[in-house]
């Protein structure tokens, strides 16, 4: 019998649950929202209220607790610098739980786990910021001088103008 005995095995030993759980909560501080399963999310909820909670407290204590449990610096940091101070003054419940219907592959139950009041561009802002320093990268890649396709457009443009003031005459 199962007395006195909490939460979800999700089919994974308590190690890879552990971290299943650290990832979750390093992607939610990331991102403010996240999608997962139903019961994931129920489970992460009061997983990750706890670690708000102790950076409530804003001291190396607490920052290095909430360090143990991430292992992620700019998770810590954001809940130390934004996270705490956007619930100062809330006693608890800092995250919502929506359903979103079933998954194509397996019907399991998909639900969105966010945070209140959260920052809609903090979605995805890490892959914002990677693709920009991308861009800028491939832009100020110098073209080298024996590349002769550069120099090929403005011939073959030529040759089409040439051919269409043929073709109409």
């Amino acid at each position: 019998m199962r007395h006195a005995i909490s939460g979800r095995k999700f089919n994974r030993k308590s190690s890879h649950r552990k971290s299943l759980f650290v990832n979750l909560s390093n992607s939610l501080i990331r991102n403010e929202q996240i999608k997962t399963t139903l019961f994931k999310a129920k489970d992460l909820r009061p997983f990750i209220e706890k670690i708000i909670t102790i950076g409530k407290n804003n001291d190396l204590h607490s920052k290095r607790r909430v360090f143990s449990i991430l292992r992620d610096k700019e998770s810590v940091k954001k809940v130390f610098s934004v996270l705490s101070k956007r619930y100062q003054k809330r006693p608890g419940g800092y995250t919502r739980i929506i359903k979103s219907g079933f998954r194509y592959g397996d019907s399991s139950p998909m639900a969105v786990i966010e945070f209140l009041n959260r920052d809609k561009d903090a979605k995805g802002f890490k892959d914002r910021e990677r693709t920009k320093e991308l861009k800028n990268i491939k832009s100020e890649k110098p073209v080298s001088e024996t590349d002769d396709s550069s120099s090929n457009v403005p011939k073959i443009e030529e040759e089409k103008k040439k051919e269409n003031k043929d073709q109409t005459k």
